[in-house]
C-alpha cells in the first residue's frame, strides 16, 4: 500500500469527500481524513467537539496490487472543488514514507476514523503513562498537559511541517493500571 497526501480547503474535508466520491465512483482509493473527539466546556456546559488531526489534509491509499498509480487519476482530485495541492508539490507527487507515514497510520488505522478518549495515569515521578487510545506511542510527542481540562498537546510533524493538535485523556487511578 502506499499512501498519499493532499490538501483542501479546511474544514471541507468531509464535502470534498463527498464530492468526489459523487463525481468520480469508478475510482478505487481509498480516502482518509483522521479526526479527534474533544470535550469542549463553554459557560459551564460540556459539548463534544469532532475536529481534524490534519486539519485541510485527506490521505489516499492506493493499492500496490492493483498496479494504479496517483498519476493516472490525479486530475480527477484537481477538478474537484475544494482541492489545492498534492505534497510535496503538484510537480512533485511523492508518497508518504517513514515517520511521515508512520504517524498518518497510526491515525488511520490505530485510532480509528475519530480518535477518542485515551486512559492514563500519572506515575510517582508526575509523568503521564498512557495505558490505551491514541496518545499510546505518542508519549514522545507530548508537549504539555492540561490536567484539569483532560488534554495533551503533542507536536505532529507532516513533511516539513509542523503543528501541534490537542487530544483527550482520563486518568484512571494509579491502582487501576496493574
Amino acid at each position: 500500500m502506499k499512501y498519499y497526501a493532499f490538501q483542501v480547503r479546511s474544514r471541507g474535508e468531509e464535502k470534498f469527500i463527498r464530492f468526489f466520491k459523487a463525481l468520480h465512483p469508478e475510482v478505487p482509493f481509498g480516502l482518509y481524513f483522521p479526526q479527534r473527539r474533544l470535550d469542549i466546556r463553554r459557560r459551564g456546559k460540556i459539548r463534544q467537539s469532532v475536529a481534524a488531526v490534519f486539519p485541510g489534509y485527506i490521505f489516499v491509499e492506493i493499492n500496490d496490487q492493483e498496479g494504479e498509480d496517483i498519476l493516472v487519476h490525479q486530475w480527477a482530485f484537481r477538478r474537484t472543488e475544494g482541492f489545492f495541492r498534492f505534497l510535496k508539490s503538484n510537480q512533485n507527487i511523492i508518497p508518504l514514507a517513514d515517520r511521515d507515514l508512520e504517524l498518518v497510520l497510526h491515525f488511520i488505522k490505530k485510532a480509528g476514523p475519530v480518535a477518542g478518549i485515551s486512559r492514563v495515569y500519572f506515575n510517582e515521578n508526575a509523568r503521564i503513562v498512557v495505558t490505551e487510545g491514541p496518545l499510546m506511542g505518542l508519549e514522545g510527542k507530548i508537549i504539555k498537559v492540561d490536567k484539569r481540562k483532560g488534554r495533551a498537546k503533542i507536536k505532529l510533524d507532516l513533511y516539513d511541517d509542523s503543528f501541534s493538535i490537542d487530544l483527550a485523556f482520563e486518568v484512571i487511578g494509579a491502582l487501576e493500571h496493574r
